[in-house]
Parts: C-alpha cells; sequence; structure tokens
C-alpha cells in the first residue's frame, strides 16, 4: 500500500484528540496574510492541539481557485510550523489536509499532500453527488492508493449528501482508510458509521464533527452485537471548525471526557450541561439561524476579538456575518466565560506573531 501512516501518527490519531479546522488569515485586500496565517498554526500548537486541519471547509475552498492559488502555499506555511514545532515533540503532529472534488482533482490533491509530506487525505464526497455508493467506493480507493485518508460524512445542508450505512460498511474495507469525521449533524446517521466500523472490526479511529453534539459523542459508548460478542466504540476526538476558537478550553474538555470514558460509571451532570453551552456558542459561531451562512466569518470574528486575526474578510466578499450574528456571539461570550481561552492567547500572541 502506497503512502502507509507513520505508526507514531496512528498513535495519536487512535488515541484521540484536538484536530482544529485551520482557518485562512486575510490583510483588508484579501490577500494572504501570511504572519497571522503562521500566528495561528502556532496558537494551535500551543493550546495543545495535536494536529491539524488545512485546506478543509473553514480555510476556505476558494483557495483552490487557479486565480487566487493559496491552496499549496497555505498547505506549505502550515507544514513549515509543523516542522518547527515536530522538532521539540516527542510525538510528531498529525498532518491533515482536504480534498475534495472529483477523481481528477481529488487525486492530484492527494498527490500534493504526500509530496508535502501531510499525514493523510480529509476526503470530502461533495462533489460526488451523483455517484452510486460502487462508483463511490472505487473513487474512495483511488485516492486511498495514494496516501491514508479518513472518511468525511458532511450534513446535507452544507452541500453534504446522505451516505447510507452499506457505503460505511464497505468503505471501512478500504485498507489505507485510517479515521472517520463523522459530521451529518444527525444521531441515525452518526450510528450508521460507528456500527458499520464496528462490524467491519478494523481499527479505524472516529472523530466527531457534530458540532450540535460535541460533548455527548465523546462521552458515549457505542455497543453492538456481533457474532455473538458485545463490541464497544468511541468518538476518540474531534475535527472540528469549532474547535478552531477556544482551543486551549477544548483541549482541556477532551481531556476531561476521554478521563470519564475511561473510568466508566454515570456521565457527571457538569458535562451534560457543557453540551448545552458547547452547542449553544456553535450556534452562535456558525450561524445556525441562517443555515450557516456566517459560519467562516463567525470563527474569523472570535479569532478577532483575541487579536489573532485582524479582521473577519473571507475570500468571497459576500461572506460576512450575519445579520444579529455579532449580538449572538456577544451573547454567548458573556453567558459561557469559562469556555474562552482569551487569557491564555492574550499571554502567548505576542511571540506566536513573531517572525
Amino acid at each position: 500500500m502506497s503512502g502507509e501512516l507513520d505508526a507514531r501518527v496512528r498513535q495519536v490519531l487512535n488515541a484521540g484528540t484536538v484536530i482544529p479546522a485551520h482557518p485562512l488569515a486575510l490583510n483588508a485586500e484579501r490577500r494572504l496574510d501570511e504572519r497571522r496565517q503562521r500566528a495561528l498554526t502556532r496558537y494551535y500548537i500551543a493550546a495543545g492541539a495535536e494536529g491539524l486541519a488545512v485546506g478543509v471547509h473553514t480555510t476556505q475552498f476558494a483557495i483552490r481557485d487557479p486565480r487566487i492559488g493559496l491552496f499549496e502555499p497555505v498547505l506549505k506555511l502550515a507544514a513549515e510550523e509543523m516542522d518547527r514545532a515536530d522538532r521539540t515533540r516527542s510525538e510528531p503532529l498529525i498532518r491533515i489536509g482536504g480534498i475534495c472534488g472529483e477523481t481528477s482533482q481529488a487525486v492530484r490533491e492527494a498527490r500534493l499532500l504526500k509530496d508535502l509530506r501531510y499525514s493523510a487525505g480529509l476526503l470530502s464526497l461533495a462533489a460526488a453527488k451523483k455517484l452510486d455508493d460502487a462508483a463511490l467506493i472505487a473513487h474512495c480507493r483511488e485516492v486511498a492508493a495514494i496516501l491514508p485518508i479518513i472518511g468525511f460524512y458532511l450534513q446535507p445542508a452544507v452541500g453534504g449528501r446522505m451516505l447510507s450505512y452499506r457505503f460505511w460498511r464497505e468503505f471501512a474495507e478500504i485498507e489505507n482508510v485510517v479515521a472517520i469525521k463523522i459530521a451529518p449533524f444527525n444521531r441515525y446517521q452518526t450510528l450508521d458509521v460507528v456500527r458499520a466500523v464496528a462490524e467491519s472490526g478494523r481499527d479505524i479511529a472516529l472523530y466527531t464533527g457534530n458540532d450540535d453534539n460535541i460533548v455527548a459523542d465523546l462521552v458515549t459508548p457505542y455497543a453492538f452485537q456481533i457474532g455473538g460478542r458485545l463490541e464497544e466504540r468511541r468518538i476518540v476526538g474531534g475535527l472540528l471548525g469549532h474547535w478552531a476558537v477556544w482551543t486551549k478550553r477544548a483541549v482541556e474538555l477532551l481531556n476531561e471526557c476521554r478521563s470519564v470514558a475511561r473510568n466508566g460509571g454515570p456521565v457527571p451532570q457538569r458535562l451534560l450541561q457543557r453540551n448545552v453551552e458547547v452547542t449553544d456558542c456553535n450556534a452562535a459561531f456558525f450561524d445556525v439561524p441562517n443555515q450557516f451562512a456566517g459560519c467562516i466569518a463567525g470563527l474569523h470574528e472570535v479569532l478577532r476579538r483575541q487579536g489573532l486575526l485582524e479582521g473577519i474578510w473571507c475570500l468571497d466578499p459576500n461572506e460576512a456575518l450575519s445579520p444579529g450574528q455579532r449580538e449572538e456571539i456577544d451573547r454567548v461570550y458573556q453567558a459561557y466565560p469559562h469556555l474562552n481561552d482569551d487569557d491564555f492567547v492574550r499571554e502567548g500572541w505576542d511571540a506566536w506573531l513573531q517572525p
């Protein structure tokens, strides 16, 4: 198999960690702000994230437009900062790059990620809405022949498609599948993925992308009767745009959830309450009342308030905060001060903004 996952990276991935979906730092001219782009990467690593997802939705898909030409430069910047960090780490960071498009584009992007020494590709199937399950699996196999892949169940409300249990069961048999990001925002469809992986018997890491249910996903045991035995699986970490902000607190939250899962017993009421608080914050950041129209701008607004971004500019001038979204962000900031990491950012941002 070409491009198998490094054993040390797989160990970290399987144990579970925080993997923020990396935003794009732009200046007022909507051009790449390299200084702040590097600062964001340094912030995530300092906050305790053990991996980064770059070139994904939060990074803005328009970076692939040849007129913009930022896909490879942004991947390279993140790789350089992860190289720098890895020199002083005992375990390497997990390097995940986004892959999208029809098969020819997906293969090109996979080859680029491999050349840049990324660990795996997060494979979006949003462009393959007309393919049946057999054609989808063939598409996935072709990409997985180049480098390890992470499956991605994206909710239809933001461009994804329905994927059957049968699809996930066959997907789990692809040799170079190393993880799946589960983000349908739907408990039935989440169950389809977890059960398919459990029935496969494969060692595939499960990560939540369900921004409406992050904490509950992390503390829930999924148990199935398979071959006369009770098989349990856990969602071990998160690969989330939501964790691109307040990342230090996300790391602490994941550690708390992992402790509860490891020790067994009842889930503390405080964590069930935290699930509601995190979901409320996500509704504000991701602009749920407006069908996620301001989701990227909302994350930028939080990072702007912290001083990590200069402004909330997106590549598309029409992407901005929705009416009332800023006030919603004000509300959750005031309601849940224990969820932000503003103090941590204030202490570190001068160092992160250094050349």
